[in-house]
């Protein structure tokens, strides 16, 4: 049951049992992801097929050393011209993957078991608060529009000091063909319910100009 079901060459069955095995635990995989993970339905469609993907890719390079190179360079290639994901949607891939390598090395039993075991582990954890500490408060980003004739540099820091555990400087940037100043700060709240008295103290020092607060990725931060 646990062993490899390819031979020295691969029959026409049993790559169709391979591809079968790996498209129908990819669908219940997707399945199982979508009930912990956010995203769009595309995504996991992908998912649901990557498996068997990766598996006929490993099946029709293995032992061949140039082909894997020129496998290797073609997955580089859609890696970056890839929009970043979230490190839901990352893992979620990563575990496609690594089940398809498994499919594709002939281990039918051991995929299921990555596939599905894995996705199972994923919604326990998710659901479980035993990651979740008060000191790991998530990073949220500030933006605040001023006027170019205020002087900001620690204009803000009563307000931050009442409500806020921590305050960085992301940057500044001008807006508005240069009449107005746009700064960026990450920040953790002290009180996530104190966001609306927070963004109102906050429209008192900056005439009542453009005020965001949302959560800090890498990409939310470009100027």
């Amino acid at each position: 049951m646990f062993d490899s079901i390819y031979s020295y060459s691969v029959t026409p069955v049993q790559f169709l049992m391979m591809a079968a095995t790996a498209i129908v635990c990819g669908f219940l995989y997707s399945w199982l992801m979508s009930f912990s993970i956010r995203s769009q339905k595309r995504f996991f469609v992908v998912t649901a097929i990557l498996p068997f993907v990766v598996a006929a890719v490993i099946t029709f390079v293995n032992g061949n050393i140039g082909a894997g190179v020129a496998v290797g360079g073609a997955f580089s290639l859609i890696r970056f011209r890839s929009a970043p994901g979230s490190a839901d949607e990352i893992a979620a891939i990563l575990f496609s993957m690594g089940a398809g390598i498994a499919f594709g090395m002939g281990y039918l039993a051991y995929g299921v078991i990555i596939l599905i075991g894995l996705a199972v582990l994923y919604m326990i954890f998710v659901r479980i608060p035993v990651f979740e500490h008060k000191n790991m408060a998530a990073d949220m980003l500030l933006r605040i529009t001023i006027p170019e004739s205020l002087e900001y540099n620690g204009t803000f820091d009563g307000i931050f000091g009442r409500y806020l555990s921590k305050a960085e400087n992301a940057g500044v940037k001008t807006t508005g063909m240069g009449s107005m100043f746009r700064l960026s700060f990450k920040v953790q709240m002290k009180d996530p319910a104190e966001q609306k008295a927070f963004i109102d103290e906050l429209r008192t020092k900056n005439g009542n100009l453009e005020i965001a607060l949302q959560p800090y990725t890498e990409q939310s931060n470009q100027l």
